[in-house]
Parts: C-alpha cells; sequence; structure tokens
C-alpha cells in the first residue's frame, strides 16, 4: 500500500474517532439551555484575561478527569470523611481552575437549573480557556455529558499516566481508553501550557543511574539549568515551566524542545523513545497542523466513558454528588 493512501486511512480513522462520542451532539442545550455555551464561554473568557495560568488549569482538569471513570466530572467531587475523592490522589494535588468551575455552574442553575452536567462544563472550559489567546474558538465540543456519583483516589492513583512513564506504559494507559498513539503523541502537546513540580522529575537530575548522574537522555545544559530550580532531591514544591520560556502559550514549542531533548518529565523523553512517535512529533512542529490534530485528539479524549441518557446524574454543585 502506497504511503499515501496509509497516511489517508489513519487520517480518516482519526476523523470517524473524533466524530463518534455516543449519543453526545452538538449543541445539545439548544432547547433547554440555550445559553449555556454563552454563559461558559463569557465567565472562562473574563476569568482568563485576569489569570494567564487558567487555560494550563482547565485543560490539566479535564485530562485528568477524563482519564479516570471517563469524562464523568468525578474529579471535582470532595472527599468525605468516608471515602477520599480524586481530588486527593498524587496525580491531582496541584490541580487548579475549580473555583471558575463553580462560579460557571452557580450562573447555570440560576438561568437553567439542573440542566447542564458539569461533565461538559469541564469540557467547555477547557476548550475556551485555551481558546482565549486567539480570540476564537479552537475545537468544536460535542455536548451531552452526565455526572458520575462516584470518586475515589484510588482509582486516580491507579489510573492517571505517569510522568516517570515509559513508552509502553504511555501507550498502553492511552490504549485502555480508547486512545492511539497518535492522540498520545498530539494529547501530550498540552504540555506547552503550565508547570510541572520539581518531586515529578528531580530523579531525572540527581543520581539517574546510581553514578550521581543526570538523566543522558535530557539536554546537560537543561538539567543544569533544571538544578538551579529544584536544588536537591528533597525538593517537593518548586515549579517549573513545562515548555521553557512559553508555558504560557498553547504553540508548538513544546514539540520544538522535545527535539533538542528538554522534555520535562521521563514521560515527555519517552516519545523519542519509539520511532512512530518520534516521526510524528515531528510532523506536529507545523501550528496549523498541531491545532487541527488537537482538535481532534480532544474531540475523542472527551469521549471517553462519558455518562449520557439517564445514567448518572446532573449535579447542583459540581463538588458534590445531589
Amino acid at each position: 500500500m502506497k504511503a499515501s493512501s496509509i497516511f489517508f486511512l489513519i487520517s480518516l480513522v482519526a476523523v470517524l474517532g473524533a466524530c463518534s462520542g455516543g449519543e453526545l451532539r452538538k449543541n445539545f442545550y439548544e432547547e433547554t439551555c440555550p445559553e449555556a455555551e454563552n454563559i461558559v464561554h463569557n465567565i472562562v473568557w473574563k476569568n482568563a484575561a485576569l489569570n494567564p495560568t487558567l487555560a494550563a488549569k482547565l485543560l490539566r482538569v479535564h485530562f485528568h478527569d477524563c482519564f479516570v471513570r471517563g469524562c464523568d466530572a468525578s474529579v471535582l467531587i470532595d472527599s468525605t470523611e468516608s471515602n477520599s475523592g480524586e481530588k486527593d490522589a498524587v496525580p491531582n494535588e496541584t490541580l487548579g481552575g475549580f473555583d471558575v468551575i463553580e462560579e460557571v455552574k452557580t450562573e447555570l442553575e440560576k438561568k437553567c437549573p439542573g440542566i447542564v452536567s458539569c461533565a461538559d462544563i469541564v469540557a467547555l472550559a477547557a476548550r475556551d480557556s485555551v481558546s482565549f489567546q486567539f480570540k476564537r474558538t479552537l475545537w468544536e465540543v460535542l455536548t451531552g455529558r452526565r455526572d458520575g456519583r462516584i470518586s475515589l483516589a484510588s482509582e486516580a492513583n491507579r489510573d492517571m499516566p505517569s510522568p516517570f512513564f515509559n513508552f509502553s506504559s504511555l501507550q498502553q494507559s492511552f490504549e485502555n481508553n480508547g486512545l492511539t498513539v497518535h492522540d498520545l503523541v498530539v494529547l501530550s502537546g498540552g504540555h506547552t501550557l503550565g508547570v510541572g513540580r520539581c518531586r515529578f522529575f528531580r530523579d531525572r537530575l540527581y543520581n539517574f543511574t546510581g553514578k550521581g548522574d543526570a538523566d543522558p537522555s535530557l539536554n546537560p545544559t537543561y538539567a543544569a539549568f533544571l538544578r538551579t530550580k529544584c536544588r536537591n532531591v528533597e525538593d517537593n514544591k518548586t515549579a517549573v515551566g513545562m515548555d521553557p520560556g512559553s508555558d504560557l502559550s498553547f504553540d508548538t514549542n513544546y514539540f520544538k524542545i522535545l527535539t533538542q531533548h528538554k522534555g520535562l518529565f521521563q514521560s515527555d523523553a519517552a516519545l523519542l523513545t519509539d520511532k512512530g512517535a518520534r516521526n510524528f512529533v515531528n510532523v506536529l512542529l507545523d501550528s496549523k497542523r498541531f491545532f487541527m490534530e488537537f482538535g481532534l485528539s480532544m474531540k475523542r479524549m472527551g469521549a471517553i466513558g462519558v455518562l449520557t441518557g439517564n445514567s448518572g446524574e446532573i449535579r447542583k454543585k459540581c463538588n458534590v454528588i445531589n
């Protein structure tokens, strides 16, 4: 089969996958709450104008939500005396943006009580926060999700892809959620926004192989810079931009620095250890291609394990079940 034919088939599968989503559809709230998406958009953009880190936070909330029990807003549920929720899992300890999601939910409950799910708010807010930089909508979000009633820290600790993962572990994690290596590379591009704490990459800086050395796959100059930020192996709190010099901008710089071996986490560096993934990293250096592919992969991710129809509930407040 010719390379062009193979590429067409891969692209077709990606498009079809992106268009699937069970009972999710465009303009789900057109009749029941016609202002819903505008309300989300306006509140998110208002907050994004005041807080340039919001896009990274809301994008991360959506990702962390979908990889545990599917996109059901279970990551928003507070822990109780009898249950430790996803929020308190190690991967979620630094999540943020919950106040903006609750602001959106409060306004929607005033306009359309009991209609718009927190899960849809999370998906829309992630898209709108990233889009703010461009003053236009970057990708389509299908809606119709309902909210889950179960949130377990143990499941988040088990199911979230780890920054320490090698390529095979990353691939398996994505396959478990119906996503491909193609999606893995594209969605890793979300690391162009936000920061990572030293605790998740300090092992790459100190005594990586037991000889007091750094990870040999890490650019030596970059490793030296990181050691000025994370001064010892006990540093749990210091945060460093995941995309040096560009961590507030949604762009292709992540893939550029990746080719320079400046990926912050082991999971970033792992993308270069697989030939197919490595080749696709180079493809995504093109901004137009990256933006298109990111939108498609976000639609696919946003359809993971969704609750629709009569499943789940529509929470009155996003942080507690009804």
